[in-house]
């Protein structure tokens, strides 16, 4: 038997019944007693019961009757059925009705009325179990939900957060900490996704390399703060001079690079001097010194239909920007795959 003892309510309109069997089963069972079925309908409104032992012949409500209200309203409760009269058509009822455990015939004899009493309770006890295992079971359940459900969200915000120290990694792989322009490595990249792009929809394209006039009397007479004051009033006023479309870099120094889409050698030549002009008009300062700052600037065109890959572009504005350099600086220089070299001075 169980360490508890199991509630045991015998329902029976004989009063020496009732306190012969609460006599009998005391040892075993808390046993409760009704002398009608109206008065044990009273005990389970105010507690559990586990088990119900009922005459089947009493006045108003048959065993019967009341076996089938617990099943419907105490589903849990084990339901047995004492009867003096053996008939078989009111065991048919009980067992399709009431559903009972066990169907015994009075008189009882007390080893066989404790054994079966013990087989109820011993079947209430294991349903009471597995239904605590059972909720114990869903509750593990429901707890690993929420710790993988934590643990999800802990590791999507790790990943999140990942993600976004990976793209600022990238951005500041791809940035000069400078000017907060495109680096070297970023302007490679676009320059060979626009070549790429123009392999797919051929049209002009324009590269052009710029480079700060003297810059090294900038620097030396007003040292790195003075000169990075310069590179960075330059990149706005880059920036200011381009179409939304053009591209802008830093590439090393005081070297700037322009990618320029769908831009022929007329349109190379009018964005050239607009960058020019635009810095020569800029009032460059440093601890309120006024800083002359002039750029010489070589543009490689390639025309409609012309090849040309990113390395004979670069090579050819290199060859215009030293051209421009040679040729008295503060100007722009054009060459382009299938024509002579064109200046523009300033």
């Amino acid at each position: 038997m169980s360490k508890f003892k199991c509630s045991l309510l015998v329902v029976d309109d004989e009063p020496y019944i009732l306190s012969t069997l609460a006599a009998l089963l005391n040892a075993d069972f808390e046993v409760l007693t009704a002398d009608s079925a109206e008065a044990a309908q009273e005990f389970f409104k105010s507690r559990e019961i586990d088990l119900i032992l009922s005459d089947q012949k009493m006045p108003r409500m048959s065993g019967v009757q009341l076996l089938e209200w617990v099943r419907e309203n105490y589903p849990k409760t084990v339901r047995l059925l004492m009867t003096g009269f053996a008939e078989l058509e009111e065991a048919v009822e009980a067992i399709n009705r009431g559903q009972v455990f066990r169907y015994l015939f009075k008189p009882w004899r007390p080893q066989e009325l404790m054994e079966t009493l013990q087989g109820a309770a011993k079947t209430f006890i294991l349903e009471r179990s597995h239904e605590q295992l059972l909720e114990e079971l869903r509750q593990l359940n429901l707890e690993l939900e929420k710790r993988v459900a934590q643990r999800t969200k802990e590791l999507e915000d790790a990943m999140h957060e990942l993600e976004q120290k990976n793209k600022m990694l990238e951005k500041l792989a791809l940035t000069d900490p400078l000017t907060n322009l495109p680096n070297r490595r970023a302007m490679d990249r676009l320059a060979e996704r626009e070549l790429r792009r123009r392999d797919r929809y051929p049209g002009s394209l324009a590269l052009a390399l710029i480079d700060v006039d003297h810059f090294k009397e900038i620097n030396a007479r007003y040292l790195l703060p003075g000169g990075d004051k310069v590179l960075v009033d330059l990149a706005k006023a880059l920036t200011s001079s381009l179409r939304t479309v053009d591209f802008l870099g830093r590439i090393g120094g005081e070297e700037f690079l322009v990618i320029a889409p769908e831009t022929n050698m007329e349109g190379a030549k009018a964005l050239g001097e607009r960058i020019r002009t635009a810095v020569e008009r800029t009032e460059f300062s440093y601890k309120g010194e006024i800083i002359p700052v002039r750029v010489s600037i070589g543009f490689a065109v390639a025309g409609d239909g012309v090849n040309a890959d990113y390395e004979q572009m670069k090579h050819l504005a290199a060859a215009a920007l030293s051209e421009a350099k040679t040729t008295g600086r503060n100007k722009c220089v054009f060459f382009t795959v299938s024509r002579l070299p064109f200046e523009q001075a300033g």
